[in-house]
This record gives C-alpha cells, structure tokens and sequence, in this order.
C-alpha cells in the first residue's frame, strides 16, 4: 500500500470532497423530502452500489474510453441527465390532496429508490472521470499490492466515506420532514421542492461542458 504520509494526504482530501455540498447529497436529500427518510436511505445504498461499478472501471482502466471517445461520454451523460429530470417531473405528478403522509413512505418506494439513485449514478461520467482522476495520485506503483488491488481498496474506501456523508444528509432532511409531517400543504411543499432538485440536477448535468 501508499506511505502512510500518502494515505493520510488520501484521507483528509476524500473527507474534505465528501462533505462538500454535491449532486450525491442532493439527491439523497430530495428523495428524503419527496418519499421519506426510508426512500433517502435507499437511495444512499443505491449511489453506494453504483459507485462500485465506477471503482471496477477505474481498477480496469475503462473510463479512459471517456476521455477517447467524446461522443460516448456526451450520450451518457445526457442519458443520465434526461433521467433526473423525468424522476423530478414524475414527483410533481402525485397524489395532490387528502395526504395523511409523506408520499412514497411504503416499502414499494424504498426499492424504486434504491433501483433509481444506482441507475442514476452509473449513467454518470463524472463519477467514473472522477475515480479514474483522482485515485491515480494516491497509487504507489513500487507498492507490494498490484495498482489494480490498490485501485479498489482506495476506491472502496472513497465511496465508503462518501455514503457517510449523503447519510447525514437524509437525517438532516428527515428532521426537517418529521416536523411537517401533519401539514397536507407541507407535504405537497417538500415534494415539490424534491421534484425541483432532481430537475435542476438533471439540467445543471446536461449544461456542464466536461
């Protein structure tokens, strides 16, 4: 494995990157307001598993394709774009009045939640670019575990950290849930406002340049 200088340098920038406000959070966030706090923790899990399909690209050396093939790289981003808007579109369609609950809080929407944010993170490029660039400065080619080994251990432990951080995200979400749950006109706020954060995250993806 790296140095331990390395790997200290590794964690504190992983944890610096993971607390930061990004997409993840977001996400997870909005799920929470729209479904409850049961649909936030299942779409955590589903951006955890779906970053292990991007940690096995980066082990294999797949998401250079991204960097050769630009056209393969704009299809799947505005694939995965396109289908945040709809999540967030399909939101504004739901039940309107008589709401005794926040929508979505059965177990039904805890696995639509979890098939969703999996879908939606390995349709992301940036989170393939985003393993493939970053975990190369912290592998020790000289090391006595093969880089590829390194790869997945250092990628493992990034997107374990990164959960740790969408997870604090749903509890804070669902703390602020919890409070409305007894107002119709709330619910039908916070589902809204969820809606609009799956949109504007789908937008904001598909008008990035790189």
């Amino acid at each position: 494995m790296p140095s331990a200088e390395l790997l200290i340098s590794f964690f504190i920038t992983t944890t610096l990157f993971a607390y930061m406000p990004g997409p993840a959070m977001l996400y997870a966030a909005a799920q929470t307001m729209a479904r409850g706090r049961r649909a936030g923790f299942m779409a955590a899990l589903g951006i955890h598993l779906g970053c292990y399909v991007h940690v096995a690209a980066a082990a294999a050396g797949l998401s250079i394709l991204f960097h050769a093939v630009p056209v393969l790289y704009m299809a799947v981003k505005l694939i995965g774009a396109a289908y945040l808007v709809w999540l967030g579109i399909s939101l504004f369609r739901g039940k309107q009045e008589g709401e005794t609950t926040l929508p979505g809080t059965e177990p039904k929407s805890g696995r639509r939640a979890l098939f969703e944010s999996f879908m939606i993170d390995v349709l992301n490029p940036k989170t393939a670019i985003f393993f493939f660039a970053f975990l190369p400065q912290f592998i020790d080619a000289s090391a006595a575990f093969p880089v590829w080994l390194q790869f997945v251990i250092l990628g493992t432990i990034v997107n374990v950290i990164f959960s740790s951080a969408d997870i604090v995200c749903v509890f804070l979400a669902g703390a602020v849930i919890g409070r409305l749950r007894r107002s119709t006109s709330a619910q039908r706020l916070v589902r809204r406002l969820g809606g609009a954060t799956l949109v504007g995250l789908g937008a904001h993806l598909a008008l990035q340049r790189s």
